[in-house]
């Protein structure tokens, strides 16, 4: 059961859990970010989950089950018949011979008690409560292979396709997966899920079905099903629990047929904060004042799928209110945000980033988002539209925050006019994080340090603490669930301005920004290494130590 505003206002405040003008200023947060009050009282650290939690089974005159801290096994789990625990939303979080614990997010629901004593006669039956989103976490554990669902689906001899598609996309985003792969082999088709970063294959397509499958997401997409032999784009919005999750297909043909990647954009994404981002306290201070001036430029640098798309929706979701008009040029527009202004990409009618920059220009705006500064012409605008008055946030490709300096006086941009518009530069990595449900300290002695990172003395002692997952059923045993950036972050100083006006190289913008406290992709990391937030082994996969 899911509580408005309204009622957990009222619970919090009925509780002393947190103080009335807290709440006003939760509610002025809520209204201008068009998010929630928790959303306010999570970011400035005035309640956490758990107390939430707590503060709702309080109101239910019940225990708080915290299923993020319980370890629970598949098999006690599924001791509740699917039927009934996806119906009363209700988990076994404790059991022994005489007792028995259940958690749900409605203590109060009709018939639960009845159904469960009917489950477990003979025991004493105690109900508590637990959050509905880690309740839904737990029904993972209801869901059997694709394969035997596929099995299913083609003996009954249904809708085979549309089922078949719709248990993909259904797995695909209960499991949180950002890509869906259909790769055709010579006699069946492997379908992979790209989890947290990495790619896991999650089961097979009867080769002489798969057809059909393509026929039907070809159709859904408006795409032309008559055409084999060319790359094809196209959109869904697919329809999935009373909500519609958007979704990016491109089909291109292989010499086993045509493969298929359908990105999904999740709706969560849209709900993301900077506090929910990766930022330190200091650097989410200074991106945040940074993005309050009234013009100059904010640029962020990665490769393609390191999140640098959500770093700038989050920073315009606190940026967007009723006094500024914010417009955008992107492609493809990924998240649709209520009252933004958003253009999409149109080679077809020749708007390009370029084209569209121009127009957006005169439309009166205060802050601008390019999605992409690709070539010299789009540069040389968004420079000018900064210098004349406008905030302008872009991506830009460079393997780091100072590559980009050198990269745009590449592109011919006049190093005074650079200099005067260039607020800042953040590049990001993704790196995957330790799951909470199964996270345990480790000791790392110089040999094991040494053996992932050589020169390990520059960071870290000979004998440190650090973190790992032991794998469980909440990660799918991979030790890792979610991801989390790690920043570099170049702010222009006045020294720095001076340098660009001297065509600098990389090392040169770097080697400045060092002296001002700039930390490397690989330090900031680390820091999240530390603190149990991340792995050795992951940030070194994405990010090296700088060189000296």
């Amino acid at each position: 059961m899911k509580l408005d505003d309204k009622k957990i206002k009222e619970i919090l405040l009925k509780g002393s859990y947190v103080l009335k003008d807290d709440i006003k200023k939760a509610e002025k947060y809520a209204k201008k970010t068009k998010g929630t009050i928790t959303d306010y009282l999570f970011i400035k650290q005035l309640i956490t989950r758990d107390l939430l939690g707590q503060a709702i089974a309080e109101d239910f005159k019940v225990s708080y089950a915290d299923l993020n801290s319980a370890f629970l096994s598949k098999e006690q789990i599924l001791k509740i018949p699917k039927e009934i625990a996806k119906k009363f939303k209700v988990v076994l979080f404790k059991f022994n011979k005489q007792e028995v614990i259940i958690t749900t997010d409605n203590p109060n629901r009709e018939n639960l008690k009845e159904e469960i004593i009917k489950i477990f006669p003979n025991r004493t039956i105690k109900i508590s409560y637990s959050l509905p989103g880690d309740i839904q976490e737990i029904f993972i554990h209801y869901r059997k292979v694709l394969e035997a669902r596929f099995v299913k689906i083609i003996k009954e001899q249904k809708q085979i396709a549309p089922e078949i598609i719709g248990e993909i996309l259904d797995d695909a985003i209960t499991f949180r997966a950002s890509d869906v792969h259909f790769e055709p082999a010579e006699k069946e088709v492997r379908v992979r899920f790209r989890i947290d970063g990495v790619l896991n294959e999650v089961g097979n397509i009867p080769k002489n079905y798969y057809e059909n499958v393509v026929n039907r997401i070809k159709v859904q997409a408006n795409l032309r099903i008559d055409k084999h032999f060319v790359a094809q784009d196209g959109a869904i919005r697919y329809g999935r629990k009373g909500s519609k999750i958007d979704l990016r297909v491109s089909i291109v043909p292989t010499i086993n047929g045509e493969k298929i990647v359908i990105r999904i954009l999740s709706e969560y994404i849209k709900d993301f904060t900077l506090n929910d981002l990766g930022f330190s306290s200091n650097d989410q201070e200074s991106v945040e004042k940074a993005s309050k001036k009234p013009f100059g430029m904010i640029l962020v640098t990665g490769p393609t799928g390191s999140g640098k798309t959500t770093s700038l929706y989050s920073v315009l979701k606190l940026l967007n209110s009723t006094q500024v008009n914010i417009t955008t040029i992107e492609d493809p527009v990924e998240y649709k945000i209520v009252g933004i202004n958003q253009i999409q990409v149109n080679k077809e009618t020749n708007l390009t980033f370029a084209q569209g920059l121009r127009s957006i220009v005169r439309q009166d705006p205060d802050i601008i988002l390019v999605g992409e500064i690709r070539d010299r012409e789009t540069a040389e605008i968004a420079v000018n539209a900064a210098l004349t008055g406008h905030l302008l946030f872009s991506t830009f490709h460079s393997n780091d925050a100072a590559t980009t300096i050198p990269r745009l006086l590449d592109m011919d941009i006049e190093p005074f006019l650079l200099a005067s518009t260039l607020e800042m530069i953040i590049a990001q990595r993704l790196v995957r994080q330790i799951c909470d449900h199964c996270r345990v300290s480790v000791v790392f002695d110089k040999v094991k340090i040494s053996r992932i990172l050589p020169n390990y003395n520059k960071y870290l002692s000979e004998s440190v603490n650090l973190y790992k997952g032991k794998g469980c059923g909440m990660c799918d045993h991979t030790g890792y669930k979610g991801r989390m950036a790690i920043f570099e972050i170049i702010r222009i100083s006045r020294d720095l301005q001076e340098l660009i006006l001297k065509n600098p190289s990389a090392r040169d913008v770097w080697d400045l920004a060092k002296k001002q406290g700039t930390k490397s992709l690989f330090e900031d990391g680390l820091e999240k290494v530390k603190n149990g937030m991340t792995t050795l082994e992951e940030l070194i996969r994405v990010a090296s130590p700088p060189l000296e």
